[in-house]
């Protein structure tokens, strides 16, 4: 057990190693990709899945991903995007909800329990994509932010949802379709 947690422990230096190097890229030379929607993640977990977001990030075009709750996660699932994508990091949910509405965004919450599907509305050309933890969802109760609205993805077999880095493809795809972006 002791020589897990040595490993475990020689991993996650590693990784906040590696993360630390992307991040300095990030700050110095990373650009807004030409499409006008955001990608805001709350509080997901530092493994595999933000890195993956980072690189579908990039091949969409987004302008940028906030990170919400983030003090490092594993830069080997982003293939490099993570230098590409500009990155822009928040303490709090309301802390991020205020710089967007600020900027003109409007904001949608994935949740599977939403009313709504994502093919069933038509996304603002400048809008940002919110999406929760793998396990509790959302940090925050979208109520108390005015102007959130909830979609979900429809899906038609048994499991109750998408892995969080496929359900930001989903959403990063169907803006580039609605908004007929080549």
């Amino acid at each position: 057990m002791v020589l897990r947690s040595k490993k475990k422990k020689r991993l996650r230096n590693w990784a906040e190693k590696q993360y630390a190097q992307h991040l300095r890229h990030n700050i110095h030379f990373a650009t807004p990709g030409k499409h006008d929607f955001a990608i805001v993640l709350d509080n997901l977990k530092p493994t595999f899945n933000i890195g993956k977001i980072f690189r579908s990030a990039d091949a969409f075009g987004a302008r940028q991903v906030h990170l919400i709750g983030t003090d490092y996660f594993q830069t080997t699932s982003a293939k490099g995007a993570f230098k590409y994508v500009p990155a822009v990091f928040h303490d709090s949910f309301a802390q991020c909800y205020e710089q967007l509405i600020s900027e003109g965004y409007s904001l949608y919450v994935l949740a599977p329990e939403a009313g709504s599907t994502l093919l069933e509305v038509t996304v603002e050309r400048k809008c940002a994509f919110i999406f929760g933890n793998e396990e509790t969802g959302v940090s925050f109760d979208h109520r108390d932010f005015p102007g959130i609205k909830t979609v979900n993805i429809p899906q038609y077999g048994r499991v109750e949802s998408l892995n969080v880095s496929i359900a930001a493809s989903i959403a990063m795809y169907e803006y580039i379709r609605q908004h007929d972006c080549r």
